[in-house]
C-alpha cells in the first residue's frame, strides 16, 4: 500500500522522520528514479535514498541508554568523535538517537529504529516532557528559578515557561530541577546561561514516564513491554 515516503523511510529504521523529510529537502531521495517531494505517496520499493534501495522493513528496537559525558548523539561525527552508537554495538539492530543530548551533557537517551515512534517523542505538538538536573554556579538562584519558570526569549527565539525548582544551595553553587516540553537545541544550557548561571553538569533523568532507575552511565538496556508500550501511544 503506497504511503508518504517520510513515513516509509522513518518506518525502515534508516533514520527519523524529521531527517527522512531533511533527505527529501536535499533532493537525495527518489522514486522510480523521478526525484521526490515531501508528502508524496509510494511504495517502499520504489524508493531509493542517494541511488540505493531503501531496505523493508525489520523488528523495532527500543533501547535506553544512560549517556556519559565526551559522545556525541549522531549517526556519524565527521570530527571522529565518539558517538552514542559506539555504546550500544550489540544492540542486535541499527538504531538512532531519539532527540539529541549535547557532547558535555549526560543522561537518559532513547535509541530505536521506530521512526513513528520517534517523531512521536521529539515533534513540539506532541509536548513530552523531559526533566533535566542542572548544577549550576552564580548567584540569585530563586530568582533565575523564577525567571526560566516563565517565557523567555533566547537569541530571538520565544520559549515557553518550564517547570523550574531549586533542590539544593551551597553558597555559589546550586542543583535545579529542570522540566521542558519543547526540546530547542541547548534550551536548558541557554535558560541557565540567560540568567547569569554557569552550568556544570547537566543530566537527563526522565522523559515522559520513563526513567533511568538506577541504570549506570555507559550502559543501555531494552526498553520493557509497558514502557514499548508508552512511546507507542504518546
Amino acid at each position: 500500500m503506497a504511503q508518504r515516503i517520510q513515513k516509509i523511510i522513518a518506518d525502515s529504521g534508516r533514520c527519523s522522520r524529521r531527517e527522512a523529510e531533511r533527505l527529501i529537502a536535499a533532493g537525495r531521495v527518489t522514486v522510480d528514479g523521478v526525484t521526490a517531494h515531501i508528502g508524496q505517496k509510494a511504495e517502499i520499493y520504489q524508493i531509493r535514498i542517494d541511488g540505493s534501495p531503501l531496505a523493508a522493513t525489520g523488528k523495532r528496537v527500543y533501547i535506553m541508554l544512560n549517556k556519559p559525558r565526551g559522545y556525541v548523539t549522531t549517526m556519524k561525527d565527521e570530527k571522529g568523535r565518539k558517538t552514542v552508537l559506539d555504546l550500544v554495538e550489540g544492540c542486535g539492530a541499527r538504531v538512532f538517537p531519539v532527540g539529541r543530548l549535547d557532547m558535555a551533557s549526560e543522561g537518559l537517551l532513547i535509541l530505536t529504529n521506530d521512526g513513528d515512534a520517534a517523531f512521536r517523542m521529539t515533534h513540539p505538538s506532541f509536548g513530552l516532557k523531559k526533566t533535566y538536573k542542572v548544577s549550576v554556579r552564580g548567584s540569585g538562584f530563586e530568582t533565575a528559578a523564577l525567571k526560566m519558570s516563565q517565557d523567555m526569549t533566547l537569541d530571538g527565539e520565544t520559549v515557553r515557561g518550564s517547570e523550574v525548582s531549586v533542590l539544593s544551595e551551597d553558597g555559589d553553587r546550586a542543583l535545579f530541577s529542570v522540566t521542558v516540553s519543547e526540546g530547542k537545541n541547548r534550551q536548558v544550557r541557554r535558560m541557565c546561561e540567560a540568567c547569569g548561571l554557569e552550568v556544570l553538569r547537566l543530566e537527563r533523568i526522565r522523559e515522559g514516564e520513563l526513567k533511568l532507575n538506577g541504570l549506570k552511565p555507559g550502559r543501555w538496556r531494552y526498553l520493557t513491554p509497558a514502557e514499548t508500550e508508552y512511546i507507542k501511544s504518546i
